[in-house]
């Protein structure tokens, strides 16, 4: 996988930009009105240890000032952030855990598939790498997909990355992943609401997004 973040920075317009100050952020209440039946079904006694997520990782509302469309997906890789763009110059960020060095992928996509409670099917190279698994997996709350699942293209060709829930919560604000881009299932469950298919994903690569996280207030570690 060749990352386009040559093109990623373009489609920002960062360069250059510097933020002062840091903007107050507002938190968005999580709440389970937009679950379906199902999802309440599944969820109500998770096959995982609920986390206790920090704080700077729960769904906020911030402070956007670059010039994306609303409705545009960027996630800041070196903060574990996801943003969500609204408009009037605000956000939605989610806390995400990111791809491991070396396996994280960057650049532009868009969303080519949306799917609840998406059957797994590990690649071979996870299956050499961390198997073996089943060839299939079904969907619920102990596959690694979790609730909701967002497959990234490239043009017609799907990336064979993700945004999507987890069955591991606790890793969420930390770079551990295969280089998807994880949620919690109820962060994954409202953003899925809101995107629509062909939304546009910018993922920063790493080492990029060092501006991003003066404007939130918080820096990721």
């Amino acid at each position: 996988m060749v990352p386009r973040s040559a093109l990623a920075w373009l489609f920002l317009g960062l360069s250059g930009l510097v933020i002062a100050g840091c903007a107050q952020s507002t938190l968005s209440p999580t709440s389970s009105e937009n679950f379906t039946q199902r999802d309440r079904q599944l969820l109500a006694n998770p096959p995982y240890a609920q986390a206790n997520i920090p704080e700077q990782y729960r769904r906020h509302i911030v402070e956007f000032p670059y010039k994306q469309r609303p409705g545009t997906i960027l996630v800041d890789s070196d903060s574990r952030y996801l943003y969500y763009v609204l408009p009037q110059g605000k956000a939605i960020r989610y806390g995400v855990a990111v791809g491991e060095e070396a396996m994280a992928w960057s650049g532009v996509a868009t969303v080519g598939r949306m799917a609840e409670w998406p059957d797994w099917i590990p690649t071979p190279e996870i299956q050499a790498r961390l198997g073996p698994y089943p060839r299939r997996v079904a969907g619920g709350p102990e596959n690694p997909l979790g609730a909701r699942a967002l497959y990234l293209y490239e043009g017609n060709k799907d990336t064979l990355y993700r945004i999507h829930g987890t069955n591991q919560p606790e890793y969420i604000g930390r770079a551990i992943s295969s280089g998807c881009i994880r949620m919690t299932n109820e962060d994954v469950i409202d953003l899925y609401d809101r995107v629509k298919q062909g939304t546009t994903v910018v993922v920063l690569a790493p080492g990029q997004g060092g501006r991003m996280g003066a404007f939130t207030g918080v820096r990721g570690w």
